[in-house]
């Protein structure tokens, strides 16, 4: 009893009755009943929120694993809706604004399915059905038994099918929204009259959300693939191009390179089995670059309209036929034939076209009946631009080439003609130099002359009148040695006067202008008229000289601009050297069957002429070779050479015509001059003076 009184009362509180005081650990059947329902309600609650979060999670994934693939997406979609709403079957429509397309269709009678699939999957709603009201409410749709709903009172086909044939009672109509534009429905179908839950209505519409994020989500992945496949192809079209200009830069007077990179960039970048640019030659088209499998037997092609480059080049405009072998190509007999035999069906070309007119073409092939798009036949064009810009490119380098060494050559002939103008001007100071000089010292050299001449005809009087005067013999002996060796000194004195008189007549020949005419000469004319005056002069001072002449003239060899009396001097001297050195050997070697010969020849050398002196006489030692151009230079005995004479003629030659010459020889054997003159030789037009 004590025990029970301090359990159930509480000690201090005297008096309580301890029936009316219950005890706080027990309940009550009510209350424990009450409780148990709440627990069970607060599990299943818990439960179908774990439903729905498993039903979500699923979904993501879903959508995260699909890629842009919205089919599996709508599919989880709706078979978890039917699932945790307990429908039986359901749909999601898309919509673009005119009509509805099924995207997703599960849990569905076979009947049904086929039926939907007989009749198209794209609906077009009667305007009583609900979809007609959500596309002008876009608000949620919840009916309770569609057997009332007017159209199928109407008996719409499609709304009867879906009740008739699917069973369809009770149905959810949930829009898809993306900022207030309707872009679809999610259905779900009972087969019996039992409204939808609130919570059951809010899940559908949660799935709604998620549909149009998905429907976002796959277009924003759509537009990135097709912004990245954009760039890739940009990315690839630039690198192209790039490696193109790069080989126009590296080959600025070669196209073949160029021709060649832009064939074989044009296969890779536009997908094509075999490519060829041919270029316009008159009437013909002639390969110019080729790349791929099929066997190019034939450099020239046909500029036919019937060709698919004929026609590019003709129409100045891309030419694309899908299938040459098809009725399509019937206007094409030439390309249709070729393809035949190279099992080609889609050909696109482009025409190469400079300042609007074309040039050639570039043709792509491939061997399967796949069209080419826009973008590659742009692309095809710009190629046939780059190789405008590289045949042009060569065109432009060898026009500034041709004109750089025509400006060169130019330069070359000014600056020679300026040479030849200061030589001549050179020359014709140093003629009248040469001449005061000459004319200076000739009037006491013949005074040196004359009074040697005279003195020594005085000495010849001294003796005799000292013969009749009487002297001792030893100082008449005295004065015929003293006379003696006056005379002889006299002697000596008018030989070398002679010989200065020889060298002043020289220097005057030198300086001598002659008329200063620079004409057209013919050579083998100037030839023979130099070699018959030589040698006749050389007969007229020697009559005993003999020498055997010959002569070879090319009837080719033509005229050449010069000034006759001045090459007429050169020619004379070189003879006449000639002469001089066959004399000689006759001399030296007392050989009674040495015939002396003296050779003239000419030659046509095209722009310039060639004429070659020949003598088989002595020949000129190796040492002085050398010198025999310099002034005053001579192997000649004292008095019978002044050293001026092949000078002159190197400088009339050389200098004065722009000419060449040379010298062949072998002592004891022959000697040979070559002279080489130029036929417009460019000499000054102001005339020399007389």
């Amino acid at each position: 009893m004590k025990r029970r009184l301090s359990a159930g009362c509480r000690p201090g509180k005297p008096g309580r009755d301890k029936a009316a005081t219950p005890s706080p650990t027990k309940a009550m059947p009510g209350d424990r009943l009450a409780a148990t329902a709440q627990q069970r309600r607060l599990k299943r609650e818990r439960d179908e929120a774990l439903e729905r979060e498993k039903a979500t999670a699923e979904v993501l994934r879903v959508m995260n694993s699909s890629a842009g693939d919205l089919e599996p997406v709508f599919n989880a979609m709706v078979e978890n809706a039917l699932r945790l709403c307990q429908a039986e079957f359901g749909n999601l429509f898309l919509y673009d604004g005119k009509e509805f397309a099924t995207a997703a269709l599960h849990g569905a009678p076979p009947a049904y399915a086929e039926a939907r699939r007989r009749g198209g999957l794209v609906l077009h709603p009667h305007p009583d059905v609900p979809l007609n009201r959500v596309i002008r409410t876009k608000e949620t749709i919840h009916i309770r038994d569609v057997r009332n709903e007017q159209s199928y009172i109407d008996r719409d086909p499609r709304f009867c099918e879906l009740v008739d044939i699917a069973g369809a009672r009770t149905l959810l109509l949930v829009p898809m929204l993306k900022d207030d534009e309707l872009v679809g429905a999610f259905a779900i179908y009972r087969r019996e009259v039992r409204p939808f839950a609130t919570k059951q209505i809010e899940l559908v519409r949660n799935f709604s959300a998620q549909a149009v994020i998905a429907i976002e989500n796959a277009r924003l992945l759509k537009e990135l693939r097709e912004r990245t496949n954009d760039l890739s192809e940009a990315l690839q079209y630039q690198t192209g191009s790039a490696d193109i200009l790069r080989v126009i830069a590296s080959s600025p007077t070669d196209v073949g390179p160029v021709l060649s990179a832009i064939v074989e960039s044009a296969c890779a970048l536009c997908g094509a089995y075999d490519a060829v640019i041919v270029l316009k030659d008159q009437d013909e088209l002639r390969l110019g670059a080729h790349h791929g499998p099929i066997s190019m037997t034939q450099n020239r092609w046909s500029n036919d309209r019937a060709s698919i480059s004929g026609r590019a080049v003709a129409d100045r405009r891309p030419v694309h036929v899908l299938d040459v072998l098809s009725d399509e190509g019937a206007d094409f007999a030439i390309a249709r034939e070729m393809s035949r035999v190279d099992g080609c069906h889609t050909l696109l070309g482009a025409p190469l076209l400079r300042d609007g007119k074309s040039i050639g073409a570039i043709v792509l092939r491939r061997a399967e009946v796949n069209p080419f798009s826009d973008k590659q036949i742009a692309l095809l064009q710009t190629f046939a631009d780059q190789a405008v810009i590289a045949i042009g490119n060569v065109r432009l380098f060898e026009e500034v080439q041709s004109r750089t060494q025509e400006l060169a050559a130019s330069l070359d002939d000014l600056r020679t003609a300026q040479d030849r103008l200061i030589q001549t001007e050179k020359l014709a100071s140093l003629g009248q130099l040469t001449a005061g000089i000459a004319h200076e010292i000739k009037n006491p050299l013949n005074f040196v002359n004359n009074f040697a001449a005279l003195s020594s005809e005085l000495t010849d009087e001294l003796n005799d009148l000292l013969k009749s005067a009487s002297l001792t013999s030893d100082i008449r002996d005295e004065v015929d040695e003293l006379t003696g060796f006056l005379k002889d000194n006299l002697q000596k004195v008018v030989q070398h006067g002679k010989r200065a008189d020889s060298i002043v007549k020289n220097m005057l020949l030198h300086s001598r202008e002659g008329s200063g005419e620079h004409r057209p000469i013919d050579v083998n004319t100037l030839v023979q008229e130099s070699l018959n005056l030589a040698y006749h002069g050389s007969r007229a001072e020697k009559p005993q000289f003999n020498v055997a002449l010959k002569c070879e003239l090319d009837p080719e060899a033509g005229a050449v601009e010069a000034f006759p009396q001045e090459i007429t001097r050169a020619l004379l001297n070189l003879i006449i050297n000639g002469f001089y050195a066959l004399t000689r050997r006759k001399a030296e070697t007392g050989d009674e069957l040495f015939e002396p010969v003296l050779a003239a020849t000419t030659r046509n050398l095209g722009s310039k002429v060639e004429i070659r002196i020949w003598d088989n006489g002595t020949g000129i030692p190796p040492e002085v070779r050398g010198k025999i151009f310099n002034p005053f230079f001579t192997t000649k005995p004292t008095g019978e050479g002044t050293g001026l004479g092949l000078s002159m003629a190197h400088d009339i030659i050389v200098k004065q015509h722009g000419g060449r010459i040379d010298v062949q020889t072998e002592l004891g054997e022959f000697t040979e001059f070559i002279i080489t003159l130029p036929r417009d030789n460019g000499a000054p037009l102001r005339q020399r003076p007389e």
